[in-house]
């Protein structure tokens, strides 16, 4: 079954989710030293994928592209609505902002990634699906934390996780008819890098050392395919 290294990494992420939720009372103090932690751990996920790179000026051409389209399209203002309006629907009106910021903040740290992209190709090429369970044990635990100090939000993340890596699982079955192994191989590096990257800002945002629109920055997750096609043209 091609989705089923993704449905149980969704079902990994709920079930973190959940278990999260009997700890959200516990003192402020805890989950901001909790918050962190996560912090310095996603800076360091980040800058082990960032360096991942090998040709520098495709990333930074990616970011810069990426961004320009974020910024014009408004991206990251209609991922904090579509969090609000979810919230809207099973939480108070003063909830809504935290919920929205769950969503928000777990997506990103969930989606982006080599695990989320090399694992999806991995369950649509070969079949195997190791790379996305064990990607799903690790996110079912930040999930948990994520919870006790993000609330209900993160377990929200779960609908563009399994949309997001379905999507890749079932496009991989056919993609080493449309690319060779040599380029895609290429493109998953500096796809990382730049995944790393954006990692590597959520960390920074969860510090509350800048606030970085990540949001915005999403598409370069897709513009860094057509600059490394048009990097190898030349």
């Amino acid at each position: 079954m091609v989705l089923y290294g993704t449905l149980v990494n969704g079902a990994l992420i709920v079930v973190g989710s959940l278990l999260g939720l009997f700890f959200t009372k516990i003192p402020e103090r805890y989950k901001e030293t909790i918050m962190h932690g996560i912090g310095l751990s996603v800076l360091l996920i980040g800058l082990q994928m960032a360096f991942s790179t090998e040709i520098i000026i495709v990333v930074l051409l990616s970011l810069l592209t990426g961004a320009i389209i974020g910024e014009f399209i408004h991206l990251e203002e209609g991922l904090n609505r579509l969090g609000a309006w979810i919230g809207s629907k099973i939480t108070t009106k003063n909830e809504n902002f935290s919920v929205a910021q769950g969503f928000v903040t777990a997506s990103l740290i969930f989606v982006i990634g080599a695990l989320s992209i090399i694992g999806a190709l991995d369950s649509g090429i070969r079949g195997d699906h190791e790379i996305l369970i064990t990607k799903g044990v690790i996110d079912g635990f930040v999930a948990l934390v994520l919870t006790t100090t993000l609330g209900f939000g993160v377990i929200l993340s779960v609908v563009p996780v399994v949309l997001y890596q379905g999507a890749i699982a079932l496009l991989a079955t056919q993609i080493e008819k449309w690319i060779p192994e040599t380029f895609l191989n290429g493109m998953i590096v500096e796809l990382t890098a730049v995944g790393g990257l954006l990692i590597l800002a959520i960390g920074l945002n969860l510090l509350k050392v800048v606030q970085i629109r990540v949001g915005n920055l999403l598409p370069s997750i897709v513009t860094v395919g057509f600059i490394y096609y048009i990097y190898q043209l030349f």
